[in-house]
Order: C-alpha cells, then sequence, then structure tokens
C-alpha cells in the first residue's frame, strides 16, 4: 500500500495515471466498504471525470476524502443526522476547495455520528462504522469514517474535524496519523458546525492521513489563511527545527495499559534521537477537562437545540446522548468567568513551555473497543485529549504499537501554539527511528455487516 506522498509522486512521474489510481480505490472500496461502513457518499463517476481531466498541484491525481461536515457544492452535508436532510451547500467548503485546487481526486463523503457528537461512529443514515481490522469494535468519533477508510486503503488521505479529540481518537484507534492544528493554522470554512461561537475556537479542520509525512503534505495544502474563519491567522510565526524540542512526559491518566505503553515507547524513542526528556507538572493543566467539558457542551448544543425540539424520534442513540448533555447550558457571566480562567491556565502554561517544547502522551485513555463497550468512562477516557482544545494548542498522533488483541495504539506529542510544523517534521523523524511507516494489521478482519453505501 502506497502512502499519499507516494502516490503523489508516482502520478508526477507518470508511473500510474490519476484514472488508475482512481479506479484502484473505488474497486477497494467495493471490496472493503459493506463491511466497514466508512461512507456517506461515493462519487464514483465524478471522480473518474476529475480524473481524466487536466491536472495540477502537490496531489494531483490522489483519491482522498472529506468528513461528512465540510460543504460539497450541491451536495448535502448531513452530519450524520436525517435532521438536516435539506441541508444542501451552495458552495465548497475551504478545505474541499483548497484539495481541488491541489489536484486531488474527491471520491467521497465519510460518516460521522449524528451532530459529530461521541467517540463512535454510528447514525440513521446508514448505520455504523466498523474497525478496518475488526467490525466487531468500534472505528472511533466523529471521524471515524475518515479514519476507517484511510486506514483500510479505501482512500489516501483526507480531512477530519476536532473539538475534543475527534481526529486524534479515530486515528489511534485506526493506527494511522491525524493532526490537530493550532486554530487558524487550517481555514474552517463551510463546516458545520459553525465556529462563529465564542468558544468555536475549540473546533478546528484537520488532515490525516497513513504517515506523518503524509499528513505534513496534506496540512501544506489546507493551511492559510480564510476570510470565512473568523479565528483564521493570517501571519505566521517561522517553525522552529524540531531536532532542539525539549520533550516533557505527561504521566498521571488513567488509561488501559496499552496506551500507557504507547507513550513510554515513544518517550524512549525521543530519548534514542538525542532529546532530553523530563517530567512535565501536571498542576498546570489540572483544570483542563473540566472547563473544557462546560465550554464544548456549550459550544455543540447552541447550535442544535432548536432543530432537536420536538423531533427526538428521528434521532439517532448519539444525538440523544448529545440532547441529554445539552440540558446543562452556562450563562453569560458564567461563561465569560471559564474563558477568564482558561486565559490564565493557558498564559501560564505557554510561558513555561516557551515555543520549542513538545509534550508527550498518551492519545485517548482506551484502544479501539467492541462497539457500545467502552471499557472505561468516556469522560475519564477524553482526558489526554480535551485540554488542547481548551488551550488552543495543535496536537498530532503517532501510531506506537499493537496491543495483544491486535489494535493500534498510537501517541500524542502536544506543542505550543503555531508549532504545526515542528511537531510534523519530529513526527517523520519519528516514524523514520521506529523503522516502519505504519503498523500492519496482524490478522484478517472480522466480518459481521453488509451493507451498502450509495455510489454517485
Amino acid at each position: 500500500m502506497l502512502g499519499l506522498t507516494e502516490m503523489a509522486g508516482a502520478v508526477a512521474q507518470g508511473s500510474i495515471s490519476p484514472l488508475e489510481l482512481t479506479d484502484i480505490h473505488l474497486h477497494t472500496i467495493e471490496a472493503r466498504n459493506p463491511g466497514i461502513n466508512a461512507f456517506i457518499e461515493v462519487y464514483a463517476e465524478q471522480a473518474r471525470a476529475q480524473a481524466r481531466g487536466p491536472l495540477s498541484g502537490p496531489l494531483a491525481g490522489v483519491p482522498v476524502t472529506v468528513k461528512d461536515s465540510f460543504d460539497i457544492a450541491g451536495r448535502v452535508t448531513n452530519c450524520g443526522s436525517l435532521l438536516r436532510s435539506e441541508a444542501v451547500a451552495s458552495r465548497h467548503s475551504t478545505a474541499v476547495e483548497r484539495l481541488l485546487d491541489a489536484g486531488a481526486i474527491l471520491i467521497g463523503k465519510t460518516s460521522t455520528p449524528e451532530f459529530l457528537y461521541y467517540y463512535e461512529t454510528d447514525n440513521r443514515l446508514i448505520g455504523r462504522t466498523n474497525h478496518p481490522w475488526d467490525e466487531t469494535r468500534t472505528s472511533g468519533g466523529s471521524s471515524g469514517g475518515e479514519a476507517a477508510a484511510i486506514a483500510s486503503g479505501m482512500s489516501a488521505g483526507g480531512v477530519g474535524s476536532d473539538g475534543g479529540g475527534s481526529i486524534r481518537e479515530p486515528a489511534h484507534f485506526c493506527g494511522i496519523c491525524g493532526l490537530k492544528p493550532t486554530p487558524g493554522r487550517v481555514g474552517a470554512g463551510g463546516h458545520w458546525p459553525e465556529i462563529a461561537h465564542p468558544t468555536g475556537f475549540m473546533g478546528v479542520a484537520g488532515p490525516m492521513a497513513r504517515t506523518a509525512a503524509d499528513v505534513r503534505l496534506l496540512f501544506q495544502v489546507l493551511a492559510g489563511y480564510d476570510p470565512r474563519d473568523p479565528f483564521s491567522a493570517p501571519v505566521l510565526p517561522p517553525p522552529q527545527p524540531s531536532r532542539h524540542a525539549r520533550i516533557f512526559v505527561i504521566t498521571g491518566y488513567r488509561t488501559e495499559p496499552a496506551c500507557a505503553q504507547a507513550a513510554e515507547q515513544a518517550v524512549t524513542l525521543l530519548s534514542g534521537l538525542g532529546h532530553c526528556v523530563e517530567e512535565f507538572p501536571f498542576a498546570l493543566i489540572e483544570k483542563a477537562h473540566e472547563l473544557w467539558r462546560l465550554l464544548f457542551v456549550d459550544y455543540l448544543t447552541a447550535g442544535i437545540r432548536h432543530m432537536v425540539r420536538g423531533r427526538e424520534e428521528d434521532c439517532s442513540w448519539t444525538g440523544l446522548e448529545l440532547t441529554r448533555y445539552a440540558r446543562e447550558t452556562v450563562d453569560a457571566s458564567r461563561l465569560a468567568g471559564i474563558l477568564l480562567e482558561r486565559d490564565r491556565m493557558r498564559a501560564r502554561l505557554l510561558e513555561f513551555l516557551g515555543s520549542d517544547a513538545v509534550l508527550v502522551a498518551p492519545a485517548f485513555g482506551v484502544t479501539a473497543y467492541p462497539h457500545r463497550q467502552c471499557p472505561m468512562d468516556l469522560m475519564e477516557a477524553i482526558r489526554p485529549v480535551s485540554p488542547w482544545n481548551l488551550l488552543g494548542m495543535p496536537a498530532l498522533v503517532v501510531p506506537m504499537l499493537s496491543t495483544p488483541e491486535g489494535m493500534p495504539a498510537g501517541v500524542q506529542l502536544i506543542g505550543a501554539p503555531w508549532t504545526d510544523e515542528l511537531l510534523l517534521d519530529l513526527g517523520v523523524r519519528f516514524e523514520t527511528a521506529r523503522g516502519s511507516r505504519w503498523l500492519t494489521q496482524r490478522s484478517s478482519p472480522t466480518t459481521t455487516t453488509n451493507t451498502t453505501t450509495p455510489t454517485v
């Protein structure tokens, strides 16, 4: 299986045509998607037509996907919900525009839980999405369809979104890489829910692919000022060299042994690359998860309360979970107090970190588990990922090991704001030192379902 960067190189060199590469991916979708169920729509004829036309750019001829929360002109942005059946996009999202401008072939939209709320991907549109290595398990969420499509070779790479781990948890579950960028680095115009909200900085668009090198190339395509994104940054500081990064390890999270072991192995590997590793003072972020929880629920439920009221029977179980949390609201004075506490925490942390520090942490509290059978309270499992949405810091998940049950486990590398390139460079060096580009499946997948996705 080639990586996205290698595919782009092969097309540029004439080793394979865009149409041949597109057909390979469409055939893979035909073979694997009935069991995995990752796609809301597959754009077979549109993709072939695009592949036959003139293409140019760094992704010319490479088949990609986007999460079904990004607008594609003329198509419904479902976000996993029957309640959005009339939400036809009038124009492309910024992410889709930039992928197409770079010459990529858009082969489909991938599934999400309803309203993007949950750490499993299941909805009433197409049902649940299954793990590509074991279909009795979840691929994660909310970018679970995207992660499953990429991990199984149905897509070379694509774009997810992350307001509380929604890129990183599925990447960790499925054994791929995913970057939650600094807010403002990747334009989120045309994404639902809109980020034009006092706490919208917590939700970002970001690249997902099988290797850190592939994520880096996608990030270069996606990054840039977006006038439709109120948090978009027009001016950026120069990137820091990863070879001089200071490494701090975060311990103390309650996780499955494999998640902690992945972080420990990463620390050993980074030490071998010449980095000095120190213990991170956890007191700096001790209250971060609770602040994130309050702000996240307020942000996500603000846009759906009016949609759900009176239509609960049309919601999936993941959507109903969100409506349960939607009863907890944050009034204006309390919101201001939470944001002030967040700003003070962030200032203390960034003063400690400087611009060249990288934190190492578990990617999540658990690995991929059987559907609807999370072995840990989800609010506990989220703790390693939620602080970085609250604090506006970039975080990269890189695969690290396979568990005794054959499931992937990744590690999370976190940097100060605007150090996305530092993390990506370190991730590439990390993969080289690890000696393999990505984790490989130990055994054949367990097939439990046979669903059909509409081919468009």
